[in-house]
């Protein structure tokens, strides 16, 4: 409970952060589907590190938030002179899964063509996610059923980071998780064909999963479920527990991006992590 109060009250302190950030390059607007939420925003670095692209979709508990509405992370990510795609996808309870999903694929399919057909070289990236969008990109990275259902190729995706995501459902779930699940799922759909847990294949994917012990909303032990698979099976997998003061859910999956590497150590070791990937 005291963590949750913790998340409740963080919300002002990050929105009166987040509208206090600076803007440094703008984004490019791409559709890839009928709907409003099929889109993406590409962010070109001024000054580029690295042939490694940051291919990131967004959380809200697969009900809120946008590329738009986390323009921060993309412009934090260009900061650090990576071109960043940034994912948008059909949001529940309007669209029940696996609209989510499959919008995440298609939308990491049509990026990796609008690059190309740019000439940018696409065959290192990184796919990263908080919240739901872990949840999502945990999927599409490590779940061969969904790769071969829309047609992912994951030959090129060198490592994935994934911030406070909900990897396996647990009976200890907060209450806010089964609120939020039971908007993403129809009624009676087998929960089994949209966990992470249970969909995990063996690959090469290299993992990340940043995960803080006093997340007001997601168990840390989701992170350990799904690290323990990982290991079962032979993916490589680090867990990184959160040690920064602000670690509830919502700072240091998302707001981490409007702090700087010196002072957050977790935003410090998920780009260390990924300069020192393949």
């Amino acid at each position: 409970m005291k963590d949750y109060l913790r998340e409740s009250l963080s919300y002002f302190g990050l929105y009166k952060k987040m509208f206090q950030q600076k803007k440094i390059v703008k984004p490019e607007f791409v559709s890839y589907g009928k709907d409003k939420e099929q889109y993406f925003l590409y962010y070109e670095p001024q000054n580029l590190v690295s042939d490694k692209i940051i291919f990131w979709v967004h959380g809200g508990g697969w009900n809120a938030g946008s590329p738009k509405f986390f323009d921060y992370v993309g412009q934090r990510m260009a900061k650090e002179g990576y071109r960043t795609i940034s994912a948008g996808y059909r949001l529940s309870p309007k669209y029940k899964y696996p609209c989510q999903i499959k919008d995440v694929c298609d939308c990491y399919n049509a990026a990796l063509k609008y690059l190309s057909d740019k000439g940018i070289d696409t065959s290192k990236v990184i796919v990263a996610g908080p919240s739901a969008g872990a949840h999502l990109t945990s999927i599409m990275c490590y779940s061969k059923k969904v790769q071969q259902r829309f047609n992912v190729d994951i030959s090129n995706i060198v490592g994935f980071i994934g911030s406070g995501g909900p990897y396996s459902f647990r009976a200890d779930d907060t209450k806010t998780i089964r609120i939020l699940l039971n908007q993403l799922f129809k009624k009676n759909y087998d929960r089994r064909n949209g966990e992470p847990l249970k969909l995990m294949s063996k690959n090469h994917i290299p993992m990340l999963l940043i995960q803080s012990k006093h997340d007001g909303l997601i168990q840390y032990e989701c992170a350990v479920d799904f690290k323990k698979k990982a290991d079962l099976i032979g993916n490589r997998c680090e867990l990184y527990t959160v040690v920064d003061k602000k670690n509830t859910h919502s700072w240091y999956t998302a707001g981490m991006f409007m702090e700087e590497r010196n002072e957050n150590k977790g935003l410090d070791k998920f780009f260390g992590w990924i300069e020192k990937s393949l």
